[in-house]
């Protein structure tokens, strides 16, 4: 990557761009020297295929602040990092870049930045109840409870469409049952939806506010905690960045059994996927199966390490305590039964044509969204996608296994059904591979010898893409930044709905199954 960034900026119009470049650690820093070598670089990067990946802010002192930017490239292991000084203000990248607007907003409502000649300047996760120059990641402010009794700002402003015959359903943010909040405003005429525009961030956490001053060790409770079902990808995540800035490298049987973990739980979170998919469809003596598959994996996390969904089991330079013998042979026989029942109901289910009839067709996501979303996953796998973390930024042991390419290209909900199937095939294979090569040895480096610096890491959760990047100083937490699939994935379901009705929605949501915790940090 480093030569063709180079070759980027050579032959930029007149050879004028002007940046500094460097690489370190699977990184290629490039430093503009202006504005305008900033601007003109965008606009490089965005006719050579880049795709923007990541973007966030430091404050370097009371009104200074550093704009960070990742991106990637199909074919480059590499990341490239573009580093921006800005003041109280900076210029949009979203025309470029669709996917930054999120994170532009993200960043004017954490720190105050205005981004100038932004498409969308509203709120983001700072709701009306939150009162007029309150930006709670800055230096300044302090983790705590705020008391907010009544609308403080203007009320949000959802797109407009009028016309005869539209009329305009509000769903959430409180949902039946036990799921987070998140609002979903439909725009119809007769139940056939023409518009929808989702609101997410009601319950933000402060995640990233709170790992400020702590060690990274402290923080790894944190990173599991960003969403449930994607604990250990975000611990790995976590931990691989904080490896890389101390120097650690750990060990061959602790990259194994934290791949044997981010594989059972991609397992898990795809069954739960799939049987939901058939419950939104009435047919839950189908998902029934599933369901129990499910349970069963989640009694074997709990009985390898402790917890059901795997936590307080990795650490920087590994993983806590070893897995036995017979734990092992204890998943690949789980494995061996659980694989034949699994194809069987799969098949079962494709049998039942009121099945098939509500999956085809349905939600479906083009893929000339997957690069200006930065769409990642399943969700963009099964639509002509094939970028796979694993594969082509290899960590843990995914580097020794090879990881079968999977891509199809028909984008809707039977596609997703049938893309999260073939990967649960494909986490089982894994797994045992990893039994089978398992080495000697121990499973934890020492990571006695913390070091400041920065580091990105990247890994594939369930949903797709996790990126992670810290920022250490004095041995503490200066800055954390994590970004989940879900950040970007959230943004296609409003494209996935267009032309079909109502009653299809749930089922096009849940072949997603996208997180509100992992959003909403």
């Amino acid at each position: 990557m480093l030569n063709e960034i180079e070759n980027i900026i050579s032959g930029s119009e007149g050879g004028k761009l002007s940046a500094k470049i460097a690489e370190s650690g699977g990184e290629v820093r490039i430093v503009p020297h202006g504005n305008k070598d900033f601007e003109e670089l965008m606009r490089m990067l965005e006719r050579n295929g880049f795709a923007l990946m990541s973007l966030f802010c430091v404050q370097t002192s009371a009104k200074e602040f550093q704009l960070i930017y990742a991106f990637e490239k199909t074919g480059h292991p590499e990341i490239a990092v573009v580093h921006r000084r800005a003041g109280e203000s900076a210029s949009s990248v979203a025309s470029l870049f669709p996917s930054a607007c999120w994170y532009e907003r993200e960043i004017t409502d954490g720190f105050g930045m205005a981004f100038e000649g932004a498409f969308d300047g509203r709120r983001l996760f700072l709701h009306e109840t939150y009162p007029d120059g309150f930006h709670p990641l800055l230096k300044s402010f302090e983790n705590r409870r705020i008391e907010c009794s009544r609308p403080t700002a203007e009320e949000y402003a959802f797109k407009k469409m009028e016309g005869e015959g539209v009329y305009h359903i509000p769903v959430g943010p409180v949902h039946a049952g036990i799921i987070e909040p998140g609002h979903f405003r439909f725009s119809v005429i007769g139940e056939t939806i023409f518009n929808m525009e989702i609101r997410m961030f009601y319950k933000h956490r402060g995640i990233e506010k709170l790992a400020e001053g702590k060690t990274p060790e402290e923080c790894i409770g944190i990173a599991e905690s960003i969403s449930g079902d994607e604990s250990v990808a975000n611990a790995v995540a976590f931990c691989m960045a904080a490896e890389k800035i101390g120097g650690i490298v750990i060990p061959e049987r602790a990259r194994r059994i934290r791949t044997i973990l981010m594989e059972l739980e991609r397992i898990y979170s795809h069954l739960g996927d799939i049987a939901g998919m058939i419950i939104d469809v009435a047919y839950p003596a189908g998902a029934s199966p599933f369901f129990v598959m499910r349970e069963e994996a989640l009694r074997l996390n709990a009985e390898l390490t402790g917890s059901r969904f795997m936590k307080n089991y990795v650490c920087i330079g590994g993983v806590r305590k070893d897995v036995s013998t017979d734990s092992a042979a204890k998943i690949s026989r789980w494995l061996k039964e659980f694989s034949a029942r699994f194809d069987s109901a799969v098949k079962e289910i494709l049998s039942f044509s009121m099945v098939v009839d509500r999956f085809e067709g349905t939600g479906i996501i083009r893929a000339g969204l997957i690069a200006p979303l930065h769409l990642t996953g399943p969700a963009a796998r099964a639509s002509s996608g094939e970028m796979d973390t694993r594969r082509d930024r290899p960590y843990a042991a995914y580097g020794s296994i090879p990881i079968r390419r999977m891509s199809m290209k028909e984008g809707d909900v039977m596609a997703r059904f049938k893309m999260k199937a073939a990967e649960i095939g494909e986490s089982a294979r894994i797994i045992k591979a990893c039994i089978g090569g398992m080495p000697e040895g121990p499973v934890r480096a020492d990571a006695a010898n913390a070091r400041d610096g920065s580091a990105f890491s990247v890994v594939e959760a369930p949903r797709g893409q996790n990126v992670h990047w810290l920022c250490v100083k004095g041995g503490v937490m200066e800055r954390y930044k994590a970004r989940t699939a879900s950040f970007c994935n959230w943004q296609s379901i409003e494209h996935a709905v267009i032309g079909n009705i109502v009653p299809d929605f749930p089922l096009i949501n849940k072949s997603l199954n996208l997180s509100y915790a992992g959003t909403d940090l």
